[in-house]
């Protein structure tokens, strides 16, 4: 059987049975069977080989691209004739190619002594942006050898004409509105983790979005409303939040936005959503990669009374009023030159927060990574000619404040600044590139992120990356028939591209699901260090780590760069003691709590949390960095003493050496670079020349809370509160309740330890609990499951070293076997405890899942509605958060247990230790650090 013959049975299976139009074509060999029908003039396939030459093949660096470049360059100089094909319709669609094997057939064709083709081929040449060192060393060689038509090129791009002959922004825009859901929307709404197997088929993907009755309503407004775009609205709560998920967008795009282009099926461009709180932070960095726009609705304010104060409800929550409505169906009309919002001729709301200078480039040019690779073809063309760069772009925001000293975050900033003009150091609210130091790529979005480097045309990773790392752990708990398909392919090309990969393509090394933040947080070896990954919980405590899309993942990874403002900070410190029956984790959300009682709103969200938790090493102090995701903070900075970031520095040492002797290094010696870091990083502490990260004592900070750890008595949950009578107020990580208020009654059907939520203690503290119990009872029995996946292979190692794997392994009715793993996803649990393997399990939700309708109390993160449960028809799922003794506890009594329960289970267990630094750290501003 031919490939074709094997594509067209796959189209009539595809449409079939899920009503969906023929894949995207990738394969060389597939589209070389194709282009062999299309020459064939009498072949009874040529007229739609034709089309799937023409509109489904996929451009960028795919294998079918560089088939497609090399037929068209064929066209164009004679050597093959296809009627409909015509050579200037060659150069059209070599146009929409974006780079890679056609910007080097337009080389090829522009740079030659034809001037039927080079002319023709230097015009397409400069709308193109995605060049790297191979095109621009054949433009600038080609140019010094007095060549007019490289000249011509590089005048172009340094006039940036491939930006400025777009067309403006249209002065209005109308849209009209619906509403996806009340209160705050999960991305996993817009792009459900249970579906990330098929992210990359962009068509099938798009099938999962909010619901079909939400797709058929969202045809129906665009029918209804031809001259409109539909807005995707969260009312009364934020957009996006939990992770920053391109596929959410993607999915938003597709169904919502405008087509990049006739010839690339199925990728959109240009999607409006909103919110009433507006968009989560890492969210709103997806909507920049498509040149789409985000709004502040501001449309629910807080109620005051004649005294002017907010008017509080029962519960002591500020009540809200309705400014203005966006019901669905409510036609609007953004003006983007005044920057408003309008209903008719009212003006609603201003949103120039919306419409800066950098974002409105964004979407005149489709997305951020056109005008990101726009600016530096500018730069190279301008240096190469020898004249100053003409001011195009909007330029960086730089911003000043004399005699303010820097929060720990301007000062990672300005140590990592690329091509900053000031001399003075940056403060918040400057818009600036820096380098990126350390990124990672996890296995649900890794496969889009290959999409990405694809479509930018990059082929390997840029040599300023330190470390990059590709994870296997969001498909480690079952290895069923799409994770076979996809991840193998996605470890190869991330191999090939030039990462660590968890899983090895040549099969040496066993295959690695550890929790990529946790590897990430080992790899990180520089607490001045900026990180980009792939998930909303790249929160190392090491640095400063933002979660990213895929996208900008794939931008960080071939660009060594990324742009983004330098962000507020909040800055969080402690007093009091921590009670010896505390873990550490009910600091975290009684952090959260405090934070909400002192300021009546989330100060946290979409800034900086800057916490003062020095004397914790790293991996306990990952448990409050990586909780600052659901706080909605862009990202959190762990100011840490000395001594403690030595020892933390040294323990990543050690596992980075472990990856090495495992065989996990590549051709350039990566983790060995990495080795080399952090010895020289220790070696500037200990000599007193580079000292940790402080903040200057005279930094200006957006709010500071200190936190009372004397007010901390008794376990803390975050609670999804799912019968609260306001929508909103559901599944937020705002309700934070004591464990007493449970009264010891209610009902756990399953629990979870795992995640990047937990560290070695955490297993310690199962494997003591165990022995007490034996101790005590002569047994442990279980009257709900529990659930047990450990974040990394070298935990699993070191307890079974120490001892403490022996006690978990038991009481545990299952424990993973790598040799043969699970090939179908677990749905229906008994009384007993289960060990699974390292990675994400639960806490994904896109292969392991509870019992639908359960409640379920985990260390995960997610309490998000459908995330690790979902509802039955008799009652909605529920995933209540806290710490490690709570959630084994409850599996045990198979309810929540009394708060006096609770403390004589952990009598004598050695529980997260936690005392504030005796001092507060912070530098005189004498010693500002900055390199710009």
């Amino acid at each position: 059987m031919s490939l074709y013959t094997e594509y067209m049975d796959e189209i009539e299976t595809r449409n079939k049975e899920l009503g969906l139009h023929p894949k995207p074509i990738d394969s060389a060999e597939l589209l070389s069977e194709i282009i062999a029908q299309v020459k064939d003039t009498g072949n009874k396939y040529r007229e739609d080989s034709l089309k799937f030459f023409i509109y489904n093949t996929l451009p960028g660096t795919t294998p079918a691209a560089v088939v497609k470049a090399q037929f068209l360059k064929e066209i164009i100089l004679g050597e093959e004739k296809v009627a409909e094909i015509t050579p200037d319709f060659a150069f059209e669609l070599l146009s929409h190619m974006k780079g890679g094997p056609s910007i080097k057939v337009l080389l090829d064709l522009a740079l030659s002594s034809d001037e039927q083709v080079s002319n023709p081929a230097a015009e397409v040449l400069k709308t193109q942006v995605f060049l790297y060192e191979a095109d621009t060393d054949r433009l600038e060689a080609a140019y010094k050898d007095g060549n007019k038509i490289a000249k011509d090129i590089l005048e172009s791009y340094a006039r940036a004409d491939f930006f400025t002959k777009l067309p403006q922004l249209p002065e209005e825009i109308k849209v009209v509105t619906y509403v996806a859901a009340e209160g705050d929307i999960s991305t996993d709404l817009l792009s459900p983790g249970n579906q990330a197997h098929s992210r990359s088929d962009r068509e099938l993907h798009g099938q999962c979005l909010i619901t079909p009755e939400a797709q058929a309503k969202i045809k129906e407004l665009q029918k209804a409303n031809p001259d409109a775009k539909v807005m995707l609205v969260a009312d009364k709560g934020t957009m996006g939040v939990g992770s920053s998920r391109m596929s959410g967008v993607n999915n938003v795009a597709l169904w919502t936005g405008e087509p990049i282009s006739p010839y690339v099926p199925f990728v959109n461009k240009a999607p409006i959503v909103a919110g009433t709180n507006g968009i989560s932070p890492i969210f709103l960095t997806t909507v920049d990669v498509t040149g789409g726009i985000g709004l502040d609705l501001k449309n629910w304010v807080k109620k005051t009374g004649a005294d002017g104060k907010p008017v509080l409800d029962e519960n002591g929550d500020a009540v809200l009023e309705q400014a203005y409505s966006v019901d669905t169906g409510s036609v609007l009309t953004i003006n983007t030159k005044e920057k408003k919002l309008y209903n008719g001729d009212k003006e609603l709301v201003d949103i120039s927060a919306s419409f800066t200078p950098q974002k409105i480039e964004f979407m005149r040019a489709g997305g951020s990574y056109a005008v990101v690779f726009g600016k530096k073809l500018q730069t190279f063309a301008a240096e190469t000619l020898g004249v100053e760069t003409p001011l195009v772009f909007a330029p960086a925001k730089e911003i000043s404040h004399p005699g303010q000293g820097l929060t720990a975050v301007e000062k990672i900033f300005n140590r990592n600044a690329v091509g900053v003009k000031s001399k003075m150091p940056l403060h918040t609210g400057s818009d600036i590139r820096v380098k990126v130091n350390i990124v990672g790529s996890q296995d649900t979005t890794g496969l889009m992120t290959a999409q990405e480097l694809e479509a930018m045309a990059a082929t390997v990773i840029s040599p300023t990356v330190d470390g990059a790392y590709q994870s296997g752990c969001h498909t480690a708990s079952v290895w069923d028939s799409k994770a076979q398909v996809n991840i193998p392919k996605l470890m190869s090309f991330m191999h090939n591209f030039g990462m660590i990969t968890g899983r090895d393509p040549k099969g040496v090394y066993h295959p690695m699901t550890d929790v990529i933040h946790k590897v990430l947080n080992d790899i990180t070896v520089d607490e001045r260090d900026i990180i980009i990954g792939g998930d909303s919980h790249t929160r190392m405590s090491k640095g400063v780590a933002f979660g990213a899309d895929s996208g900008t993942v794939a931008l960080a990874l071939a660009t060594g760069e990324a742009t983004m403002p330098i962000p507020d900070s909040v800055k969080v410190t402690f007093k009091g003691h921590m009670k010896s029956h505390m873990d550490f984790r009910d600091v975290v959300h009684a952090t959260q709590a405090q934070m909400l009682k002192q300021f009546g709103e989330n100060v946290f969200q979409g800034r900086i949390i800057e916490v003062q938790i020095g004397t914790l090493l790293a991996d306990q102090a990952f448990t409050f960095t990586d909780w600052t995701a659901e706080m909605k903070a862009k990202a959190s900075i762990n100011i840490s003493e000395d001594d403690t970031l030595i020892e933390s520095l040294e323990i990543a040492k050690s596992r980075i050496q472990i990856m090495i002797d495992k065989g996990m290094d590549n051709d350039i010696h990566m983790l060995q670079g990495l080795v080399d870091k952090a010895n020289k990083r220790i070696a500037d502490i200990k000599s007193g020349e580079q000292p940790a990260l402080r903040p200057d004592e005279n930094a200006k900070y957006y709010a500071e809370l200190v936190v009372d750890l004397d007010q901390i008595d008794e376990p803390m949950i975050a609670d999804p509160d799912v019968n609260n009578p306001d929508p909103s107020k559901r599944y937020t990580h705002d309700s934070i309740r004591g464990l007493s208020s449970y009264g010891g009654t209610k009902q756990v059907d399953l629990g979870f330890v795992g995640s990047c939520m937990v560290h070695k203690g955490d297993m310690q503290i199962i494997a003591q609990m165990m022995r007490n119990l034996e101790a005590k009872n002569g047994s442990v029995e279980f009257k709900a499951p529990l659930v047990i996946a450990p974040p990394t292979y070298n935990i699993v190692d070191e307890l079974k070293a120490e001892g403490d794997w022996e006690i978990l392994q038991k009481y545990a009715g299952f424990e993973f076997d790598d040799s043969a793993p699970k090939d179908a996803a677990r749905t229906k649990y008994e009384n007993i405890m289960y060990l699974e393997r390292p990675g994400c399990n639960l806490c994904m939700g896109n292969q392991e899942k509870a019992e639908k309708g359960d409640t379920v109390m985990a260390t995960s993160t997610r309490l998000f509605e459908g995330r690790v449960v979902e509802d039955s028809t008799e009652k909605k799922g529920e995933s209540l958060l806290a710490s490690t003794p709570v959630v084994v506890l409850s599996t045990i009594l198979g309810r929540t247990p009394t708060l006096d329960e609770y403390k004589e289970a952990v009598k004598g267990i050695h529980l997260t230790d936690f005392a504030p630094p005796v001092k507060e750290l912070s530098t005189a501003p004498a010693t500002i650090e900055f390199n710009i």
